[in-house]
Protein backbone atom coordinates (compact mmCIF):
# COMPACT_ATOMS: atom_id res chain seq x y z
CA UNK A 1 0.00 0.00 0.00
CA UNK A 2 3.16 2.32 1.19
CA UNK A 3 4.52 1.82 -2.02
CA UNK A 4 1.38 2.48 -4.25
CA UNK A 5 1.15 5.63 -2.37
CA UNK A 6 4.78 6.51 -3.42
CA UNK A 7 4.27 5.47 -7.31
CA UNK A 8 0.87 7.81 -7.25
CA UNK A 9 2.99 10.79 -5.46
CA UNK A 10 5.75 10.30 -7.97
CA UNK A 11 3.39 10.21 -11.07
CA UNK A 12 1.29 13.18 -9.93
CA UNK A 13 3.59 15.82 -11.50
CA UNK A 14 4.00 14.47 -14.59
CA UNK A 15 0.52 13.63 -15.04
CA UNK A 16 -0.37 17.59 -14.20
CA UNK A 17 2.49 18.81 -16.34
CA UNK A 18 0.42 16.79 -19.12
CA UNK A 19 -2.59 17.89 -18.48
CA UNK A 20 -1.37 21.81 -18.49
CA UNK A 21 0.36 21.36 -21.72
CA UNK A 22 -1.44 23.69 -24.49
CA UNK A 23 -2.99 22.98 -27.55
CA UNK A 24 -2.62 24.52 -30.25
CA UNK A 25 -5.48 26.76 -31.48
CA UNK A 26 -3.66 27.17 -35.44
CA UNK A 27 -1.71 24.69 -36.83
CA UNK A 28 0.68 25.00 -40.78
CA UNK A 29 2.50 22.20 -42.19
CA UNK A 30 4.68 23.00 -45.13
CA UNK A 31 5.18 20.16 -47.22
CA UNK A 32 7.87 18.77 -49.52
CA UNK A 33 6.00 20.18 -52.48
CA UNK A 34 6.03 23.86 -50.76
CA UNK A 35 9.58 23.04 -50.28
CA UNK A 36 9.87 22.55 -53.78
CA UNK A 37 8.30 26.10 -54.39
CA UNK A 38 11.02 27.80 -52.66
CA UNK A 39 13.63 25.92 -53.53
CA UNK A 40 13.64 28.70 -56.77
CA UNK A 41 13.83 31.40 -54.48
CA UNK A 42 16.07 30.35 -51.94
CA UNK A 43 19.00 29.58 -55.16
CA UNK A 44 18.07 33.25 -56.51
CA UNK A 45 19.02 34.82 -53.47
CA UNK A 46 22.07 32.75 -52.74
CA UNK A 47 23.23 33.46 -55.98
CA UNK A 48 22.82 36.94 -55.31
CA UNK A 49 24.63 36.98 -52.00
CA UNK A 50 27.58 34.72 -53.37
CA UNK A 51 27.97 37.37 -55.74
CA UNK A 52 28.49 40.05 -53.27
CA UNK A 53 31.54 38.27 -51.65
CA UNK A 54 34.18 40.40 -51.44
CA UNK A 55 38.04 39.45 -50.67
CA UNK A 56 40.76 41.06 -49.41
CA UNK A 57 44.13 42.25 -51.33
CA UNK A 58 46.35 40.10 -52.22
CA UNK A 59 50.44 40.93 -52.12
CA UNK A 60 53.63 38.58 -51.91
CA UNK A 61 56.89 37.80 -53.44
CA UNK A 62 57.85 34.32 -55.21
CA UNK A 63 61.20 34.62 -56.13
CA UNK A 64 61.93 37.90 -58.75
CA UNK A 65 58.14 38.14 -58.76
CA UNK A 66 56.28 40.56 -56.96
CA UNK A 67 52.68 40.71 -56.94
CA UNK A 68 49.91 42.40 -55.78
CA UNK A 69 46.27 41.16 -56.24
CA UNK A 70 42.81 42.81 -56.10
CA UNK A 71 39.24 44.18 -57.32
CA UNK A 72 37.91 40.71 -57.51
CA UNK A 73 34.51 40.41 -59.05
CA UNK A 74 32.09 37.45 -59.41
CA UNK A 75 31.23 37.32 -62.85
CA UNK A 76 28.96 34.02 -62.86
CA UNK A 77 27.76 31.71 -60.62
CA UNK A 78 26.56 28.71 -62.15
CA UNK A 79 24.64 25.83 -59.42
CA UNK A 80 24.67 22.82 -61.63
CA UNK A 81 22.82 21.12 -58.73
CA UNK A 82 21.22 22.88 -55.33
CA UNK A 83 18.76 21.47 -53.47
CA UNK A 84 16.38 22.30 -50.56
CA UNK A 85 15.47 19.80 -48.31
CA UNK A 86 14.14 18.96 -45.03
CA UNK A 87 16.66 18.17 -42.32
CA UNK A 88 14.65 15.88 -39.57
CA UNK A 89 15.32 17.40 -36.43
CA UNK A 90 16.70 19.88 -37.00
CA UNK A 91 15.52 22.79 -39.60
CA UNK A 92 16.35 23.17 -43.62
CA UNK A 93 19.31 21.49 -45.49
CA UNK A 94 20.32 23.88 -48.53
CA UNK A 95 22.82 21.62 -50.82
CA UNK A 96 25.29 22.55 -53.62
CA UNK A 97 26.77 20.14 -55.50
CA UNK A 98 29.74 20.26 -58.51
CA UNK A 99 28.92 23.71 -59.42
CA UNK A 100 31.36 26.79 -60.41
CA UNK A 101 32.04 30.52 -59.92
CA UNK A 102 33.60 32.31 -62.62
CA UNK A 103 35.65 35.55 -61.27
CA UNK A 104 38.19 38.04 -62.18
CA UNK A 105 40.59 40.52 -60.77
CA UNK A 106 43.64 42.56 -61.30
CA UNK A 107 47.12 42.09 -61.30
CA UNK A 108 50.13 44.29 -60.89
CA UNK A 109 53.14 42.39 -61.00
CA UNK A 110 57.02 43.49 -61.08
CA UNK A 111 59.89 41.10 -62.30
CA UNK A 112 63.19 42.34 -62.02
CA UNK A 113 62.92 45.81 -63.81
CA UNK A 114 59.35 44.50 -65.70
CA UNK A 115 56.34 46.07 -64.77
CA UNK A 116 53.14 44.58 -66.16
CA UNK A 117 49.00 44.62 -65.30
CA UNK A 118 45.86 43.22 -66.39
CA UNK A 119 42.95 40.86 -65.74
CA UNK A 120 43.26 37.33 -64.74
CA UNK A 121 40.01 35.41 -65.42
CA UNK A 122 39.62 32.60 -62.81
CA UNK A 123 36.97 29.61 -62.90
CA UNK A 124 36.45 27.75 -59.56
CA UNK A 125 35.22 24.25 -59.87
CA UNK A 126 33.94 21.12 -57.81
CA UNK A 127 32.04 24.12 -55.56
CA UNK A 128 30.26 22.08 -52.79
CA UNK A 129 27.95 24.05 -50.37
CA UNK A 130 26.14 22.17 -47.40
CA UNK A 131 24.24 24.34 -45.00
CA UNK A 132 21.85 23.37 -42.22
CA UNK A 133 20.06 26.13 -40.98
CA UNK A 134 18.16 25.14 -37.28
CA UNK A 135 14.93 26.38 -36.71
CA UNK A 136 13.65 26.90 -33.30
CA UNK A 137 11.08 28.86 -30.99
CA UNK A 138 12.95 31.98 -29.77
CA UNK A 139 11.67 33.58 -26.57
CA UNK A 140 8.98 35.79 -28.39
CA UNK A 141 7.53 32.51 -29.60
CA UNK A 142 8.83 33.59 -33.50
CA UNK A 143 10.28 31.05 -35.29
CA UNK A 144 13.83 31.82 -36.19
CA UNK A 145 17.74 30.89 -37.57
CA UNK A 146 19.20 29.74 -34.32
CA UNK A 147 22.32 28.67 -35.68
CA UNK A 148 23.60 27.44 -39.12
CA UNK A 149 26.04 25.01 -39.97
CA UNK A 150 28.40 24.98 -42.74
CA UNK A 151 30.53 23.53 -44.62
CA UNK A 152 32.28 24.57 -48.07
CA UNK A 153 34.81 23.31 -50.07
CA UNK A 154 36.49 23.85 -53.93
CA UNK A 155 37.81 21.37 -55.80
CA UNK A 156 40.46 22.65 -57.79
CA UNK A 157 40.89 26.64 -59.27
CA UNK A 158 41.97 27.38 -63.13
CA UNK A 159 43.27 31.22 -64.02
CA UNK A 160 44.20 32.41 -67.33
CA UNK A 161 46.31 35.36 -67.56
CA UNK A 162 45.85 38.34 -70.34
CA UNK A 163 48.44 40.87 -71.08
CA UNK A 164 52.07 41.30 -72.88
CA UNK A 165 54.02 38.89 -70.42
CA UNK A 166 50.41 36.78 -69.97
CA UNK A 167 52.24 33.31 -71.18
CA UNK A 168 55.25 34.32 -69.10
CA UNK A 169 53.52 34.55 -65.78
CA UNK A 170 51.41 31.33 -66.55
CA UNK A 171 53.85 29.26 -64.27
CA UNK A 172 52.77 31.79 -61.28
CA UNK A 173 49.25 30.40 -61.81
CA UNK A 174 49.83 27.55 -59.62
CA UNK A 175 50.66 29.57 -56.77
CA UNK A 176 47.78 32.25 -57.46
CA UNK A 177 45.16 29.23 -57.70
CA UNK A 178 45.92 27.98 -54.16
CA UNK A 179 45.75 31.13 -52.27
CA UNK A 180 42.63 32.46 -54.03
CA UNK A 181 40.98 28.97 -53.95
CA UNK A 182 41.72 29.11 -50.13
CA UNK A 183 40.96 32.99 -49.08
CA UNK A 184 37.49 31.95 -51.58
CA UNK A 185 36.36 29.29 -49.71
CA UNK A 186 37.01 30.99 -46.45
CA UNK A 187 34.44 33.50 -47.81
CA UNK A 188 31.49 31.37 -48.95
CA UNK A 189 30.27 30.37 -45.06
CA UNK A 190 30.37 33.74 -43.69
CA UNK A 191 28.05 34.67 -46.37
CA UNK A 192 25.79 32.00 -45.84
CA UNK A 193 25.75 32.52 -41.90
CA UNK A 194 24.94 36.57 -42.49
CA UNK A 195 22.20 35.58 -45.10
CA UNK A 196 20.54 33.12 -42.70
CA UNK A 197 21.28 34.87 -39.35
CA UNK A 198 20.56 38.38 -40.30
CA UNK A 199 18.96 38.52 -43.74
CA UNK A 200 16.22 35.30 -43.56
CA UNK A 201 15.57 35.77 -39.92
CA UNK A 202 14.49 39.18 -40.96
CA UNK A 203 12.03 37.91 -43.47
CA UNK A 204 11.07 35.02 -40.72
CA UNK A 205 10.36 38.67 -38.65
CA UNK A 206 7.25 39.62 -40.98
CA UNK A 207 5.08 36.48 -39.26
CA UNK A 208 2.96 37.94 -37.41
CA UNK A 209 3.29 36.96 -33.64
CA UNK A 210 1.13 39.52 -31.41
CA UNK A 211 -0.45 41.78 -33.65
CA UNK A 212 -3.95 43.88 -33.50
CA UNK A 213 -6.69 42.89 -35.68
CA UNK A 214 -8.96 45.66 -34.99
CA UNK A 215 -9.32 48.45 -32.74
CA UNK A 216 -11.33 46.17 -30.63
CA UNK A 217 -9.21 42.42 -30.87
CA UNK A 218 -5.65 41.37 -31.47
CA UNK A 219 -4.23 37.61 -32.12
CA UNK A 220 -1.52 35.83 -30.83
CA UNK A 221 0.27 33.15 -33.18
CA UNK A 222 3.21 32.78 -30.83
CA UNK A 223 4.69 29.07 -31.39
CA UNK A 224 3.81 26.91 -28.57
CA UNK A 225 6.88 24.88 -29.32
CA UNK A 226 9.82 24.13 -31.76
CA UNK A 227 8.95 23.17 -34.69
CA UNK A 228 8.81 19.65 -35.72
CA UNK A 229 11.00 18.63 -38.66
CA UNK A 230 10.44 15.58 -40.51
CA UNK A 231 11.95 14.59 -43.98
CA UNK A 232 8.40 15.26 -45.64
CA UNK A 233 7.14 18.38 -43.71
CA UNK A 234 7.95 21.40 -41.26
CA UNK A 235 5.19 21.39 -38.91
CA UNK A 236 4.41 24.27 -35.91
CA UNK A 237 2.08 24.66 -33.24
CA UNK A 238 0.54 28.23 -33.20
CA UNK A 239 -1.30 29.45 -30.06
CA UNK A 240 -4.09 30.69 -32.43
CA UNK A 241 -5.74 33.34 -29.53
CA UNK A 242 -7.69 36.57 -29.86
CA UNK A 243 -7.32 38.68 -27.14
CA UNK A 244 -9.19 41.78 -26.34
CA UNK A 245 -7.09 44.86 -26.44
CA UNK A 246 -9.02 46.60 -23.72
CA UNK A 247 -7.56 43.60 -20.94
CA UNK A 248 -5.26 41.76 -22.94
CA UNK A 249 -5.25 39.01 -19.66
CA UNK A 250 -8.95 38.27 -20.45
CA UNK A 251 -8.77 35.32 -22.60
CA UNK A 252 -11.09 32.19 -22.82
CA UNK A 253 -8.84 28.95 -22.16
CA UNK A 254 -8.31 26.27 -24.55
CA UNK A 255 -9.99 22.81 -24.06
CA UNK A 256 -10.14 22.39 -27.66
CA UNK A 257 -8.80 19.11 -29.25
CA UNK A 258 -5.73 19.33 -31.08
CA UNK A 259 -5.89 19.70 -34.87
CA UNK A 260 -4.22 16.60 -36.50
CA UNK A 261 -3.18 17.17 -40.34
CA UNK A 262 -2.71 13.67 -41.90
CA UNK A 263 -2.08 15.29 -45.90
CA UNK A 264 0.58 15.73 -47.30
CA UNK A 265 -0.54 16.35 -51.06
CA UNK A 266 -0.52 20.12 -50.64
CA UNK A 267 2.21 22.27 -50.45
CA UNK A 268 0.88 24.04 -47.21
CA UNK A 269 -1.73 23.07 -44.88
CA UNK A 270 -3.78 25.29 -42.32
CA UNK A 271 -5.71 24.23 -39.24
CA UNK A 272 -7.77 26.03 -37.20
CA UNK A 273 -9.64 24.29 -33.94
CA UNK A 274 -12.99 25.60 -32.78
CA UNK A 275 -10.73 27.59 -29.83
CA UNK A 276 -9.28 29.66 -32.53
CA UNK A 277 -12.76 30.68 -33.55
CA UNK A 278 -14.14 30.79 -30.25
CA UNK A 279 -11.44 33.14 -28.77
CA UNK A 280 -12.39 35.61 -31.37
CA UNK A 281 -15.95 35.31 -30.61
CA UNK A 282 -14.89 35.97 -26.68
CA UNK A 283 -12.65 38.48 -27.52
CA UNK A 284 -15.25 40.63 -28.99
CA UNK A 285 -18.01 39.79 -26.31
CA UNK A 286 -15.81 40.95 -23.51
CA UNK A 287 -15.07 44.55 -25.86
CA UNK A 288 -18.88 45.21 -25.44
CA UNK A 289 -19.71 45.54 -29.38
CA UNK A 290 -21.95 42.63 -30.01
CA UNK A 291 -24.60 44.16 -29.42
CA UNK A 292 -27.49 45.63 -32.23
CA UNK A 293 -30.28 48.46 -31.67
CA UNK A 294 -32.55 48.92 -34.58
CA UNK A 295 -34.76 52.06 -34.31
CA UNK A 296 -35.98 54.67 -36.65
CA UNK A 297 -35.00 54.39 -40.46
CA UNK A 298 -33.21 50.50 -39.54
CA UNK A 299 -36.79 49.51 -38.39
CA UNK A 300 -38.34 47.56 -41.05
CA UNK A 301 -41.93 49.06 -41.42
CA UNK A 302 -43.32 45.43 -41.50
CA UNK A 303 -41.87 44.55 -38.36
CA UNK A 304 -42.48 47.72 -36.95
CA UNK A 305 -46.55 47.03 -37.41
CA UNK A 306 -46.06 43.85 -35.86
CA UNK A 307 -44.29 44.72 -33.02
CA UNK A 308 -47.21 47.73 -32.42
CA UNK A 309 -50.09 45.24 -33.23
CA UNK A 310 -48.75 42.81 -30.62
CA UNK A 311 -47.63 45.12 -27.64
CA UNK A 312 -50.49 47.30 -28.53
CA UNK A 313 -52.45 46.44 -24.99
CA UNK A 314 -49.20 46.82 -23.04
CA UNK A 315 -48.67 50.51 -24.32
CA UNK A 316 -52.29 50.93 -23.83
CA UNK A 317 -51.77 50.07 -19.93
CA UNK A 318 -48.86 51.89 -19.67
CA UNK A 319 -49.52 55.38 -21.46
CA UNK A 320 -51.93 55.39 -24.56
CA UNK A 321 -49.85 58.11 -25.39
CA UNK A 322 -47.16 55.82 -26.38
CA UNK A 323 -49.03 54.76 -29.59
CA UNK A 324 -47.51 56.98 -31.40
CA UNK A 325 -43.81 56.89 -30.98
CA UNK A 326 -41.26 55.13 -32.58
CA UNK A 327 -40.49 51.36 -31.43
CA UNK A 328 -36.93 50.03 -31.08
CA UNK A 329 -35.68 46.51 -30.77
CA UNK A 330 -32.29 45.89 -29.23
CA UNK A 331 -30.46 43.09 -29.22
CA UNK A 332 -27.46 41.93 -26.61
CA UNK A 333 -25.31 39.00 -25.97
CA UNK A 334 -25.49 37.65 -22.73
CA UNK A 335 -22.77 34.74 -23.17
CA UNK A 336 -19.91 34.52 -25.67
CA UNK A 337 -20.79 32.96 -29.10
CA UNK A 338 -19.66 29.21 -29.62
CA UNK A 339 -18.49 27.81 -32.49
CA UNK A 340 -18.82 23.96 -33.28
CA UNK A 341 -17.12 22.15 -36.66
CA UNK A 342 -18.24 18.75 -37.62
CA UNK A 343 -17.97 17.30 -40.70
CA UNK A 344 -21.02 18.64 -42.16
CA UNK A 345 -19.65 22.41 -41.89
CA UNK A 346 -18.99 25.08 -39.22
CA UNK A 347 -21.90 26.40 -37.01
CA UNK A 348 -22.07 29.27 -34.47
CA UNK A 349 -24.62 29.80 -31.89
CA UNK A 350 -25.55 32.82 -29.69
CA UNK A 351 -28.14 33.73 -27.46
CA UNK A 352 -29.17 37.11 -26.46
CA UNK A 353 -32.28 39.33 -24.94
CA UNK A 354 -34.03 41.15 -27.08
CA UNK A 355 -35.64 44.33 -25.73
CA UNK A 356 -38.89 45.74 -27.14
CA UNK A 357 -39.16 49.40 -26.28
CA UNK A 358 -40.94 53.13 -26.99
CA UNK A 359 -38.85 56.32 -27.99
CA UNK A 360 -40.72 59.25 -27.04
CA UNK A 361 -38.86 62.04 -27.76
CA UNK A 362 -36.44 63.97 -25.00
CA UNK A 363 -37.53 61.11 -22.44
CA UNK A 364 -35.97 57.80 -21.91
CA UNK A 365 -36.72 54.87 -23.87
CA UNK A 366 -39.52 53.10 -21.86
CA UNK A 367 -39.58 48.93 -22.28
CA UNK A 368 -42.22 47.02 -23.24
CA UNK A 369 -40.88 43.71 -23.23
CA UNK A 370 -37.80 41.55 -22.88
CA UNK A 371 -37.55 37.93 -24.40
CA UNK A 372 -34.99 35.75 -25.08
CA UNK A 373 -33.30 34.88 -28.80
CA UNK A 374 -31.53 32.02 -29.59
CA UNK A 375 -30.26 31.62 -33.07
CA UNK A 376 -27.33 29.19 -34.76
CA UNK A 377 -25.63 30.83 -38.13
CA UNK A 378 -23.57 28.89 -41.13
CA UNK A 379 -20.48 29.75 -40.95
CA UNK A 380 -18.35 29.43 -44.38
CA UNK A 381 -14.80 30.01 -43.92
CA UNK A 382 -12.72 30.83 -46.70
CA UNK A 383 -9.33 32.27 -47.76
CA UNK A 384 -7.67 35.13 -50.07
CA UNK A 385 -4.15 35.38 -50.55
CA UNK A 386 -3.20 35.51 -46.41
CA UNK A 387 -6.58 36.33 -44.86
CA UNK A 388 -9.03 34.29 -43.34
CA UNK A 389 -12.18 35.56 -43.68
CA UNK A 390 -15.68 33.65 -42.57
CA UNK A 391 -19.18 34.20 -44.31
CA UNK A 392 -22.38 33.87 -41.92
CA UNK A 393 -26.13 33.08 -43.08
CA UNK A 394 -28.79 32.41 -40.67
CA UNK A 395 -29.86 29.21 -40.10
CA UNK A 396 -32.84 29.04 -37.30
CA UNK A 397 -34.10 31.54 -34.66
CA UNK A 398 -36.02 30.73 -31.90
CA UNK A 399 -37.37 33.73 -29.32
CA UNK A 400 -38.96 32.90 -26.06
CA UNK A 401 -40.60 35.81 -23.05
CA UNK A 402 -38.32 35.67 -20.34
CA UNK A 403 -41.99 36.52 -18.20
CA UNK A 404 -44.53 33.90 -18.74
CA UNK A 405 -45.06 30.88 -21.04
CA UNK A 406 -48.15 32.48 -22.28
CA UNK A 407 -46.07 35.55 -23.52
CA UNK A 408 -43.80 33.03 -25.41
CA UNK A 409 -46.95 32.15 -27.63
CA UNK A 410 -47.68 34.99 -28.40
CA UNK A 411 -44.44 35.94 -29.53
CA UNK A 412 -44.27 32.85 -31.90
CA UNK A 413 -45.79 35.27 -34.88
CA UNK A 414 -42.54 37.25 -34.61
CA UNK A 415 -40.23 34.71 -35.65
CA UNK A 416 -40.49 34.65 -39.09
CA UNK A 417 -40.35 38.38 -39.33
CA UNK A 418 -37.61 38.66 -36.45
CA UNK A 419 -35.64 36.22 -39.13
CA UNK A 420 -36.24 38.04 -42.05
CA UNK A 421 -35.13 41.10 -40.38
CA UNK A 422 -31.86 39.69 -39.23
CA UNK A 423 -30.90 38.19 -42.33
CA UNK A 424 -31.77 41.03 -44.86
CA UNK A 425 -30.81 43.83 -42.59
CA UNK A 426 -27.92 42.32 -40.01
CA UNK A 427 -26.52 39.80 -41.44
CA UNK A 428 -24.86 41.69 -44.39
CA UNK A 429 -23.62 43.98 -41.83
CA UNK A 430 -21.92 40.62 -39.65
CA UNK A 431 -20.28 39.82 -43.05
CA UNK A 432 -19.34 43.04 -44.69
CA UNK A 433 -17.13 43.26 -41.27
CA UNK A 434 -15.66 39.67 -41.55
CA UNK A 435 -14.82 39.88 -44.98
CA UNK A 436 -12.10 41.95 -44.11
CA UNK A 437 -10.71 38.80 -42.40
CA UNK A 438 -7.51 37.94 -40.29
CA UNK A 439 -3.64 37.78 -41.41
CA UNK A 440 -2.57 34.21 -40.76
CA UNK A 441 1.01 33.30 -39.98
CA UNK A 442 2.70 33.94 -43.08
CA UNK A 443 5.85 35.51 -44.07
CA UNK A 444 5.34 38.77 -46.47
CA UNK A 445 5.47 37.77 -50.32
CA UNK A 446 3.64 34.38 -49.39
CA UNK A 447 0.34 33.64 -50.48
CA UNK A 448 -2.40 30.82 -50.54
CA UNK A 449 -3.80 29.93 -54.27
CA UNK A 450 -6.04 26.94 -55.08
CA UNK A 451 -7.58 26.50 -51.25
CA UNK A 452 -9.19 23.35 -50.44
CA UNK A 453 -11.33 23.67 -47.11
CA UNK A 454 -11.86 20.77 -45.17
CA UNK A 455 -14.39 19.95 -42.38
CA UNK A 456 -13.23 18.17 -39.58
CA UNK A 457 -14.58 17.17 -35.84
CA UNK A 458 -13.85 20.31 -33.87
CA UNK A 459 -11.11 21.42 -36.38
CA UNK A 460 -10.94 22.10 -39.76
CA UNK A 461 -8.12 22.29 -42.48
CA UNK A 462 -7.38 24.33 -45.42
CA UNK A 463 -5.11 22.70 -47.79
CA UNK A 464 -3.23 25.14 -50.22
CA UNK A 465 -0.63 25.71 -52.51
CA UNK A 466 1.78 28.57 -52.16
CA UNK A 467 2.54 31.74 -54.42
CA UNK A 468 5.41 34.42 -54.17
CA UNK A 469 4.06 37.71 -55.05
CA UNK A 470 7.24 39.23 -54.25
CA UNK A 471 10.82 38.01 -54.09
CA UNK A 472 12.71 37.03 -51.05
CA UNK A 473 15.35 39.82 -51.47
CA UNK A 474 12.41 42.38 -51.80
CA UNK A 475 10.81 41.65 -49.16
CA UNK A 476 14.05 41.42 -46.92
CA UNK A 477 14.93 44.97 -47.71
CA UNK A 478 11.67 46.20 -47.16
CA UNK A 479 11.45 44.56 -43.82
CA UNK A 480 15.35 46.05 -43.63
CA UNK A 481 14.64 49.72 -44.28
CA UNK A 482 10.96 49.83 -42.24
CA UNK A 483 13.30 48.70 -39.49
CA UNK A 484 15.61 51.59 -40.05
CA UNK A 485 13.07 54.00 -40.71
CA UNK A 486 11.47 52.79 -36.93
CA UNK A 487 14.54 53.23 -35.55
CA UNK A 488 14.56 56.76 -36.29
Amino acid sequence: MASCTVSILFLFPLIAAMSAEEPPGCKIRITNRGLEMLKYETQKFVVEELSNITMPEMKGKEGHFQYTIKEVKINELNLTYADLAFQPGLGLLFAVQNSSIALSFQRHILYWFFYDSGTINASAEGVNILTVLHMTRDELGRLKISNITCDASIAKMKMKFTGTLGRVYDFLATFLTTGMRFLLNQQICPVMNHAGLVLINSLLETIPVRTEVDKYVGIDYSLLSDPVVTSRSLDMDFRGMFFELGNESNTLVNYAINPIVREYDRMVYLALSEYFFDSGLYSYYKAGILQINIANEHMPKDLEMLLRTTYFGTIMMINPALVEYPISLQLELNSAPKTTIKTSGATVAITAIVTVMVLPPGKAPVQLSSMTMEAKFNAKVSMKGKRLAVQADLRRLKIYSNQSALESLALIPLQGPLKTMLQISIVPIINNWTKRGVAIPLADGMDFIAEVVEYHNGYLIIGANLHFSKGLREVIERKIQADAENAI
